[in-house]
Formats: structure tokens, C-alpha cells, sequence
């Protein structure tokens, strides 16, 4: 085996080394073979290393984008400032109805029921029918009764028109027994004289004074019989006076029983859906007793409980927007129809008292009534109960504070 000799570098090499320097273009790598090596790497490099010219877009969309965030945060300031700081709103609101509770006013028994649960009527429609025959009974009865009384008038005129041609003939035998009674008297004048004197005999005159006794008790007589005519007739009137009565009494009972046999038709005082149903065929029903409910979705409005930090600029007629959690896509529009004159608590069936004892501040909650406009298709969907979220535009109101401002520093 032939082994190869341990080349060693003597100090005289290293220093003919340094003493040849080594070539410049080796040093680069820019020899050929170096350049051959080297070209792919280099264009790899190249082409994955960003140049100064692709970065040259970055920093202006950075100014444009800050530009276009500093104009949209002072829009939303300013949005805020006009409008959004004016915004009340609550999500203590609720669809309201004047809800109509049907009671019948009298007694009997139901004999048919005309509508459904949850059906819809119209004003005046039909809903129950209590049977009518005991009513229509006493309107014939309230007829007979006024027959009768007309009778009884008839009678009693009739005995009146009698009871005065009796006080009549009373009274001309009255007057024909005064003339009598006249005659008589001058006839003793005249013989008095001459029986004194023996001109005439005593008889004559005995029997003048006999008749003007007699004549004089028939007076009596006849007077009494013209006082008791004219009592009866004055007995016959005042029954006149009740036959009267008693025909309008029974004209206000007919009247009454009319009155009852319309009313055992139970109609929709308003338009509505039908809530509640308690009526039933056959039921005796008490008069009072609720027999369904009348919810006339026509006229619903919205209640909405706002906190009394937010009513300060609150005024009837504001815009507000209304959204429903039934239709939460949809907005409704409202208009403020009023605000209740006291907080709900106020209005509560026991009001509170903070005169004794520890007090611990609530924030209290005014109703505010509105109006929404909706149209047939929604009021089918917005019953009574329903939730909603209200919001109510309130910059209308800056000019009543401002008044009320100016007023305050008046009165200083």
C-alpha cells in the first residue's frame, strides 16, 4: 500500500501566501465557474424580495384609510350630537287595546251563540241570542193592561159627562124652588098688611107662610143634592186622573219590555276579534255576567314606559319608530299622542309613602301614549300584550326647555 505523504505548510508558505495576494474577481465569486454557481440562487432570491417600487402604495392607503376613519368618527359625532343624543328609547312598551267586556242585562237563558273563539266581527254584529219568549209575554201583558186602563177611562169620563148633568138638574130645581120662595115673599108682603086690617081673611096668608116653609126646606134639598153631584164628579175625575196614570205606567212597561226583548240580542258595540268566550247554548246567564270580550284591533295603540330621565324633551306629537319582537324586520312608525299626567306608581292601587322611614330612590316610569300606523295585515299580527322597543325622536322638544329656561331666570 502506497501512502500518500502529510503535505505540511511551512512557515515559508503561509508567508508566500500572504505574499501573493489571492485574485480579486475569486474573492467576489466572480470567477466563471463562481457565476455559473451562484446565477440561480441569486434569481430565486430576487424574486421572492420585495423591490422599493411594490411598497410605494402602502403608506398612501394608509393615509386614506385614516383620512376616510377620522371623517367617518366625526360624522358619527356629529350624527350623535344632532340626532342620536335626542333618541329615547324603551323596550317597557306594549301593544294596548281599549279592550270591550260583553255582559248581558238580564237574565235568561242563552239560546244560541253566534260566533267563534278568536273570530273577527264587525260593529253591530250579532253575538249571542237569549231566548225572548218570557220578554215578548210582557209586552202583550203591558198592551192588555193599557187596554184595561183606557176602559176604566172610558168608564169614568163616561160616569163624569152623568155625575155633571146631575149637578146641573140639582141646581135648576135649586133655582126654580129660589123663585118660589121669591113669589112667596111678596105674596106675604102684600097680605100682611091687609089681614091687619081686616081687609083679607088669615087663611090666605096662613097658607103663603105654609108654602114658603116647604119651599124653603126643598132649598135645603136641592143644595145638598147640587153639592153631592159636585163631589161626584170631582171623585169620577181623579179616577179619570189614575185611569191616566195607570195607562202610562203600562205604556213605560210595554216600553220596558220592548226595550228587554231588543236587548236579548247581544251585539258588538264595536268592531274587533272575539276574546274570551264564556257564553254557551243552554247557559242561564245573570245580568252583569261577562260572557266574552271584544278586542277591537282597529284602534290598538302602544303604551310605553319611559324613565322620567328621559321625558324632559318628550312632547305630544313626536315621531317615533316602533319595531315589534313578533316582527322584528319590521318598523313601524308612531306618533306621541300623550303622557300620563303621573308616574305609574302614582296611579298604583296603593301609592307609595316615603314621609317615614328609610328611603331609597327608585327611578320612577311615566306612560307615554302613541299612536302607531299600521296597516289591516299588521293589526292582525300586533294583539294586545304584544312587546315592542320604542324609540322616540325628541329634538322638537329643545325649544320648550329653552322657554322653560329663560322662564326660570325671569322669575330670579
Amino acid at each position: 500500500m502506497t501512502e500518500t505523504p502529510l503535505q505540511t505548510s511551512s512557515p515559508s508558505s503561509h508567508k508566500r501566501n500572504s505574499d501573493n495576494p489571492v485574485d480579486e474577481n475569486q474573492l467576489r465569486g466572480d470567477s466563471p465557474d463562481a457565476d455559473c454557481d451562484s446565477a440561480p440562487e441569486n434569481q430565486s432570491q430576487d424574486d421572492h424580495a420585495p423591490s422599493v417600487t411594490d411598497r410605494s402604495w402602502f403608506r398612501p392607503l394608509l393615509i386614506v384609510i385614516a383620512i376616510v376613519a377620522l371623517a367617518f368618527g366625526a360624522y358619527q359625532f356629529w350624527l350623535y350630537q344632532t340626532v342620536g343624543k335626542y333618541q329615547e328609547s324603551t323596550n317597557d312598551a306594549f301593544v294596548t287595546a281599549d279592550d270591550v267586556a260583553i255582559s248581558s242585562k238580564l237574565s235568561g237563558f242563552v239560546e244560541k251563540v253566534v260566533v267563534a273563539e278568536n273570530a273577527t266581527v264587525d260593529e253591530g254584529a250579532l253575538l249571542v241570542q237569549i231566548r225572548a219568549s218570557d220578554y215578548a209575554n210582557r209586552i202583550d201583558a203591558a198592551d192588555s193592561q193599557i187596554a184595561l186602563a183606557r176602559s176604566n177611562e172610558a168608564v169614568t169620563r163616561s160616569n163624569i159627562r152623568e155625575a155633571q148633568a146631575a149637578v146641573t138638574a140639582a141646581e135648576a130645581e135649586v133655582a126654580s124652588v129660589q123663585a118660589r120662595i121669591q113669589y112667596l115673599e111678596q105674596q106675604i108682603s102684600r097680605y100682611r098688611p091687609l089681614v091687619a086690617s081686616g081687609a083679607e081673611p088669615s087663611t090666605r096668608l096662613d097658607g103663603f107662610t105654609t108654602e114658603l116653609a116647604q119651599a124653603i126646606a126643598a132649598r135645603r134639598g136641592n143644595q145638598a143634592a147640587v153639592n153631592q153631584a159636585r163631589q161626584r164628579v170631582m171623585s169620577l175625575q181623579a179616577q179619570t186622573g189614575a185611569a191616566q196614570a195607570q195607562i202610562q205606567a203600562a205604556r213605560v212597561d210595554r216600553s220596558r219590555a220592548r226595550d228587554d226583548l231588543s236587548d236579548t240580542k247581544l251585539t258588538a258595540p264595536v268592531g274587533g276579534r272575539v276574546g274570551s268566550l264564556a257564553a254557551r247554548a243552554g247557559q242561564f246567564v245573570q245580568p252583569g255576567q261577562r260572557l266574552m270580550t271584544i278586542v277591537p284591533t282597529g284602534d290598538i295603540y302602544v303604551t310605553a314606559n319611559f324613565k322620567e330621565t328621559q321625558i324632559g324633551l318628550m312632547r305630544p306629537g313626536q315621531s317615533a319608530s316602533i319595531v315589534a319582537d313578533a316582527l322584528p324586520g319590521v318598523e313601524f312608525r308612531g306618533v306621541v299622542e300623550s303622557i300620563t299626567p303621573g308616574t305609574g306608581a302614582n296611579f298604583s292601587l296603593i301609592p307609595p309613602q316615603n314621609a317615614t322611614g328609610n328611603f331609597t330612590k327608585i327611578v320612577q316610569r311615566v306612560p307615554v301614549r302613541l299612536r302607531i300606523e299600521a296597516g289591516p295585515e299588521s293589526r292582525r299580527i300586533l294583539v294586545p300584550g304584544l312587546s315592542l322597543e320604542v324609540s322616540v325622536d325628541t329634538r322638537s322638544g329643545r325649544d320648550s326647555v329653552a322657554a322653560i329656561e329663560r322662564e326660570q331666570a325671569g322669575d330670579r
